[in-house]
């Protein structure tokens, strides 16, 4: 069977089926043993109760009538021995089991006690002496002695039998109980992966299962906050192409219909142009994002100064604050500082980050740029003086369009990836980062990367 469930009820009936043998062998055998050591005691206690009421018996024939009195109905078999050791016997069975050995034994006032085979049976064999008569010898087929043994044999059968039933129906249950949970655990995937979001599984049964079921709860749940966001994202995007799309047709109806003054011509190009390059912007960042999630993503690491990094990316931002009217700063040391990375990617961070702060920082306020040394790590902080984040914003700054929603008509904001493309670069590179409150009043992002060496 393929099911969980019959491999289960299998798995309980064949360990039903195989207690049952091993039960039922044991039984059998301690039954059959147990059965003639009773058959041979009993017999002997036969003999013993014949040896005293030929002892107390007045006379030889009175003997012989008390004891046949109290083998009457037992299948059991007599012989006496005179004291002259001839030897009374009138069955057969008798004959062929009792043996002139036994004789001299019974005479010198020795009791017999054996298991023989004799004309075709197994019997038991007791044999007591009587003083001053002889002795007598009882004889009794295995067969006839042990008919209580099939008894038990067949009620222990039936038992077996009755106790393997019930085990296989508790295993067929056992198996239907386990399994429907399981079940309803592979209709709520496939539910999921129809598309349904709204699917809920009850927390019952076994731990595993529970935990199971918890699990396919907690990714419903999942799935629906990620398609929310996804569907939130998609909106956001589709709002912030169609505005520059909608300006730049504005525009271009216009000089196709000849309705732009010769003189209004070059404010409307720069206009044009400016939309198309926010265009061109929010699709690269989207472009960004998406090489993010391929595997064939290139990440070439060797060993980078940042240091010497920093100080040139320092040199193309200390030109574009300066003609936004921000201070920057660069805090750097002296020497090398060198870290396992990729130096082209390392850059595509800090201008990121750079782009993020010159965008929300007033004129009159800084920018810093460090790098520093910490235990086993190399750190570079971008640091800036604009209106900063709040603590709920920490936890979400590298959401995509998480900001931009909660600042959007607040603050100047961009497209909503920039953050989001970061942190993914910074993953790739092995690295962390985190967000925080900069000591000039703004937003801090902190860097961390693996060190290579330190040298000074």
């Amino acid at each position: 069977m393929k099911t969980l469930a019959g491999r289960i009820s299998l798995l309980s009936i064949g360990i039903a089926v195989l207690t049952s043998l091993l039960a039922g062998a044991l039984a059998l055998g301690l039954i059959r043993n147990s059965g003639a050591s009773a058959a041979q005691r009993n017999l002997g206690r036969l003999a013993d109760v014949a040896q005293s009421a030929a002892e107390g018996s007045n006379t030889v024939l009175e003997a012989r009538r008390q004891v046949r009195s109290a083998l009457a109905g037992l299948n059991v078999r007599l012989a006496y021995v005179r004291p002259n050791g001839r030897v009374l016997a009138n069955n057969r069975l008798v004959k062929a089991a009792f043996r002139p050995d036994d004789v001299t034994n019974l005479l010198a006032g020795r009791a017999l006690s054996a298991t023989r085979s004799a004309a075709g049976n197994t019997v038991f064999l007791e044999g007591r002496p009587v003083a001053g008569r002889g002795g007598i010898v009882l004889v009794q087929k295995k067969a006839d002695a042990v008919a209580p043994e099939k008894r038990a044999l067949r009620r222990t059968g039936l038992a077996l039998l009755i106790a393997g039933s019930l085990a296989g129906a508790l295993g067929l249950l056992v198996a239907w109980r386990l399994a429907r949970p399981l079940r309803r655990t592979a209709a709520a995937a496939h539910a999921l992966a129809g598309g349904r979001r709204d699917v809920t599984l009850p927390a019952e049964g076994p731990a595993e299962v529970v935990e199971v079921s918890e699990a396919i709860n907690g990714l419903a749940g999942a799935l629906r906050q990620s398609e929310a966001r996804q569907r939130h994202f998609l909106l956001s995007v589709s709002h912030d192409l169609r505005t520059p799309l909608t300006s730049l047709t504005g525009y271009a109806e216009s000089l196709a219909e000849g309705v732009v003054p010769p003189e209004e011509t070059a404010r409307v190009g720069g206009v044009m142009l400016g939309e198309a390059q926010r265009l061109e912007r929010l699709v690269g960042d989207l472009l960004d994002l998406a090489r993010l999630g391929a595997q064939d993503f290139r990440v070439e690491f060797a060993p980078v100064d940042l240091t010497a990094l920093v100080g040139a990316a320092a040199g193309a931002w200390a030109n574009r604050c300066a003609g936004a009217g921000v201070e920057f700063r660069l805090d750097a040391p002296a020497g090398p500082l060198w870290v396992s990375s990729d130096a082209n990617r390392l850059r595509q961070v800090l201008d990121g980050l750079f782009d993020n702060a010159l965008r929300v920082t007033p004129a009159g306020a800084p920018i810093v740029l460090a790098a520093r040394l910490e235990p086993g790590v190399a750190v570079v902080e971008v640091r800036d003086g604009g209106p900063g984040l709040a603590d709920a914003d920490l936890a979400v700054a590298f959401e995509q369009g998480a900001l931009y929603e909660r600042y959007r008509g607040v603050r100047q904001v961009g497209t909503g990836l920039g953050l989001a493309i970061v942190h993914g670069l910074v993953r790739r590179l092995g690295a962390t980062i985190e967000a925080g409150h900069a000591p000039e009043g703004g937003a801090r992002f902190t860097v961390r990367l693996p060190l290579l060496a330190v040298t000074s």
